[in-house]
């Protein structure tokens, strides 16, 4: 019905205009030849190419119909499925589709039948143990990221292969064995190696920092009775939420040459000021505080999904609350270590603002990238060729961290009942946990209030003097006899990004989560080179990116160049590794024995995951809703490439405000995006809710204790009629709360 309705009803190429504005309804609908259907097509336009398209559906109902054994039923179906990909394919890239337009959403909705055909067919075969909702997800799945992936990254990485008019393995050789990436030339203090070992250093230096600062943070919030949980929950967001180069500024004013920290050292001991800023120490924290709040809400569930039982087991057994922690609780939280340090390890080295402002002489493979595309060299075969090394690091982190986790069992919920409440952290750890959070905190509001402050004065660093003059310029509206006017600079970039991040987030959240759930519960082939693909397009620089994307859907048969589709696509595949790694951690803690039960029960698949699992994901869903809503609003560097006249953003429009020296307006802009999003990122987190994992009642002022209280009474023996044997003996359970 699906590929009916796509061939009879739906434009098949894809309409300049746009296709939820409705324009093509007017255009001469269904009869002219760029909004034509495909039967109107081969009917008016003697597209007779598309007419074994138009048979394909009624061949499908007549195979399902007939008295066929269901494997039989199911191998027809998979050789109808791929034969009408591959004519679609033909009709694409091949001779035929030379000249035509793009296609449009009647031919993306004819595609997704025949990808669920070939599912239904492969499941009808026995695979996914004839599951057809399983077998159909992956399916899914796999298409989505073969298309936005895989296509437009090996497609960019093709160009270092190219030498003039073919390919060279010896120019793809030069170009990443070339000795200014992979010196060792270290100069003292400066650290000048080539920019593959900086990047290394850096990415190995950033991902253990940011962790270690995610797991305090998390400790602190869910093991300790620090009053201002709340707080600190909210400054954690504060760094993700910074649009770009904010934190590279602020810290410049800080700790730069001229900033309020280092004039008070030289005043104070009468020494000159450093430039120690600039180089790998002001990349790095600037990082760390860019990328704790990432391994905060990767951590936050997997600390809170440690069963108190097995805590309580140890001190049960004599161990101390320090050796419960460190032999215990600790192990158990190691799929969310791990999947942390992978995530900060693969945002720093694809990280492009902060070593862009806060660089110097410290050169990384990224900046490397940009300069080798946009710079005087336009060199794209160097770009790729770096684009290559950062994939090797990448996969070399990921195998590392399989390796490490290995194949134990990190299974902490389970369904039993406990007590509900995890066992105290020992005091010496909680009081360092708490001053290192505690000055982190001060920290970071230090740094905001300077962010928060440069928008009300009249040249940030010179003209101290106050004024509102930024916020009116961007922000500005005026009441005139057609109502209100938005004659502020920013208010187009602003409802463009909130529209694009609107809708992009649900659906990286929704991709991050379903991949997640097949990955940790379900078996099939591949499984493996499926999960290093959804994590090839985080593992690339944006920048990368941006130009592979602008290279894949810039010409027919997918022409999505200029429109929002490209971005909302760019942002759902580039951001849904960290919905996948949160829900891969948060998952692996759920016993199976919870899937077991609700199949035992009737439910099927679907059911199963959406009434068992997803209510227990809710942390994984929350940090996956988060993340990806204010990275579509901040990321810089991939959407420089694809932004449009129509479809401008916020961080492209703040990058051009600094280019041209505005930056009152930029860091007004800049603060007022902070503001909006902190109130989306709570409301988020307030609507998604937290996960109950075990009943817990307290009661005012004092300990709280078990719910359950079970009293056992014996009840006489019960001899029944007929019985010559033992007699027997029961007992009621009285349950007190």
């Amino acid at each position: 019905m699906l590929a009916l309705t796509a061939s009879v009803l739906l434009p098949w190429h894809a309409q300049e205009a746009g296709f939820w504005g409705g324009e093509w309804l007017h255009a001469g609908w269904p009869g002219n030849d760029t909004t034509a259907a495909a039967l109107w097509q081969v009917l008016g336009l003697q597209r007779f190419g598309l007419l074994p398209l138009l048979l394909w559906p009624v061949a499908i109902g007549l195979v399902s119909m007939a008295p066929l054994p269901r494997r039989t039923q199911g191998a027809v179906l998979c050789a109808l499925a791929l034969a009408a990909l591959g004519w679609l394919a033909w009709l694409g890239w091949g001779p035929a589709g030379t000249g035509l337009p793009g296609l449009g959403w009647g031919a993306l909705l004819f595609s997704a039948s025949a990808v669920f055909v070939l599912t239904t067919g492969a499941a009808w075969m026995g695979a996914c143990r004839g599951d057809v909702f399983v077998c159909g997800v992956i399916g899914m799945l796999v298409a989505l990221v073969g298309l936005f992936v895989m296509f437009p990254v090996l497609r960019v990485l093709a160009s270092a292969f190219e030498q003039g008019t073919g390919f060279s393995l010896q120019a793809a050789w030069a170009r990443v064995a070339d000795s200014r990436i992979w010196s060792l030339g270290c100069v003292s203090g400066t650290r000048r190696c080539g920019v593959a070992w900086n990047t290394l250093f850096l990415a190995v230096c950033t991902a253990a920092g940011s962790t270690l600062l995610g797991l305090t943070f998390a400790l602190v919030v869910t093991r300790t009775g620090f009053r201002f949980k709340r707080l600190l929950r909210a400054l954690t967001v504060l760094p993700i939420i910074t649009p770009p180069f904010v934190i590279g500024l602020a810290l410049i004013l800080l700790f730069g040459r001229s900033g309020v920290v280092s004039a008070w050292v030289s005043q104070a001991f009468d020494v000159p000021a450093g430039r120690g800023l600039y180089g790998f120490y002001g990349v790095w924290l600037a990082q760390l505080l860019s990328f704790t709040p990432i391994a905060f809400m990767v951590l936050i569930g997997v600390v809170e999904g440690v069963s108190p039982s097995v805590e309580e087991a140890s001190q049960t057994l004599g161990g101390t609350r320090w050796t419960t922690f460190w032999r215990v609780s600790l192990p158990l939280m190691r799929p969310g270590l791990a999947n942390a340090f992978l995530v900060a390890f693969i945002e720093s080295m694809a990280d492009f603002g902060n070593p862009m402002v806060l660089g110097g002489n410290f050169g990384v493979l990224s900046t490397e990238i940009y300069f080798a595309i946009v710079g005087a060299q336009n060199d794209g075969g160097r770009a790729a060729g770096l684009g290559l090394i950062l994939l090797v690091f990448a996969v070399s982190a990921f195998l590392a961290q399989r390796h490490w986790l290995g194949n134990k069992s990190y299974t902490t919920v389970t369904g039993k009942a406990d007590n509900g409440q995890h066992a105290g952290l020992d005091r010496r750890l909680s009081a360092v946990l708490a001053v290192v959070a505690t000055l982190w905190t001060g920290f970071t509001l230090v740094l905001y209030g300077m962010i928060l402050g440069g928008g009300f004065v009249n040249q940030w660093g010179r003209d101290n003097s106050f004024t509102l003059r930024h916020y009116a310029s961007a922000f500005g509206i005026e009441s005139g006899e057609h109502g209100l006017r938005w004659v502020g600079t920013a208010w187009d970039s602003l409802f463009t990004s909130l529209m694009i991040a609107g809708v992009s987030a649900p659906l990286t959240a929704a991709l991050g989560l379903t991949a997640a759930w097949l990955l940790v519960r379900q078996r099939f082939a591949g499984k493996a080179a499926f999960e290093f693909a959804t994590m090839l397009s985080f593992a690339i620089p944006g920048t990368v990116i941006g130009i592979s994307y602008i290279l894949a859907f810039n010409m027919p048969p997918i022409e999505l160049t200029g429109t929002a589709a490209i971005l909302v696509l760019c942002f759902v595949f580039r951001n849904m590794p960290v919905g996948l790694r949160g829900g891969m951690a948060a998952m692996s803690q759920l016993d199976r024995s919870l899937d077991e039960a609700s199949t035992m029960l009737g439910a099927n698949s679907f059911t199963t995951a959406r009434r068992v699992i997803l209510p227990l994901m809710r942390p994984a869903l929350s940090a996956a809703l988060v993340y990806s809503f204010v990275r579509s609003i901040t990321s810089i560097s991939a959407v420089v490439f694809l932004v449009s006249a129509k479809y401008n953003m916020a961080t492209a429009y703040i990058v051009g405000l600094v280019e041209n020296g505005s930056y009152g307006i930029a860091i007004a802009y800049s603060s007022a995006l902070i503001a909006i999003m902190l109130v989306i990122v709570l409301a988020a987190q307030s609507l998604v809710g937290k996960r109950q994992l075990r009943r817990v009642e307290r009661v005012e002022g004092t300990t709280p204790a078990p719910v359950f209280s079970p009293v056992l009474t014996q009840v006489p023996p019960v001899s029944p009629k007929g019985d010559t044997g033992a007699l027997r003996t029961s007992y009621s359970l009285k349950v007190e709360s």
